[in-house]
């Protein structure tokens, strides 16, 4: 069964939409949005008991329901063939591939606009959320989950693992400043523990890609 947040969404969905900048009315932190919605996917995968963590590493176990051509799907074959790796291998592998999955699968659902133009010969791609009001909803929940307010234990789970990923990829729709952040690392720590590989990886992974671009490299 799938980990659902609130109207029929997966996580993965759900991460996309959050990443949503209502404001600015388009998507932020592109960059970094194929780790995130990879990150989702694999939480989904190991929460439903189709891998577990493995010293580190993700372990394929049963496979799991899945639309094919589904990003769940894809990830799942490109886990289950090889001996296990690294969970930072895996939100970093074909992270590009994954966002043009997930926007094709909220455009089928009529969940987003992508309309597409030409600047200069330039293909530019705008998305836009169909239904913001899903989008706020679903910030002000799992910025409350980050917040505090109500015990970590007694939150829904899929809410607590998406806080734990969307502070983890530092994305600003839900967590402003890294300053925040690291005000709140002890209440993170217990929102990550039952992802806390991949919350780890995905950390890592962004971390990682910024480096690189701010240094030049990406």
């Amino acid at each position: 069964m799938e980990t659902q947040v609130k109207h029929g969404e997966s996580l993965t969905r759900s991460a996309f939409l959050l990443a949503f900048d209502l404001r600015k009315e388009k998507l932020t932190q592109r960059g970094d949005l194929g780790y995130l919605l990879r990150a989702a996917t694999l939480a989904e995968l190991l929460l439903a008991g189709n891998l577990a963590d493995e010293s580190g590493k993700a372990r394929a176990l049963t496979a799991p329901a899945a639309e094919p051509g589904s990003l769940r799907a894809v990830v799942w074959e490109q886990i289950s063939n090889p001996p296990p790796r690294s969970w930072r291998r895996w939100v970093q592998k074909h992270n590009g591939k994954a966002v043009r999955l997930v926007r094709d699968e909220l455009a089928a659902a009529r969940m987003i606009n992508v309309e597409r133009r030409r600047i200069l010969l330039f293909p530019v791609e705008r998305i836009t959320p169909r239904k913001a009001y899903l989008s706020r909803r679903l910030a002000e929940r799992v910025g409350q989950a980050i917040r505090g307010g109500q015990p970590v234990g007694l939150l829904d789970e899929d809410v607590r693992v998406l806080a734990a990923l969307a502070t983890a990829a530092r994305l600003k729709t839900v967590v402003p400043s890294w300053r925040e952040a690291r005000l709140r690392r002890d209440r993170i720590q217990q929102l990550s523990a039952p992802v806390e590989p991949i919350a780890t990886a995905l950390r890592k992974s962004v971390d990682e890609a910024r480096a690189a671009a701010a240094s030049g490299g990406g």
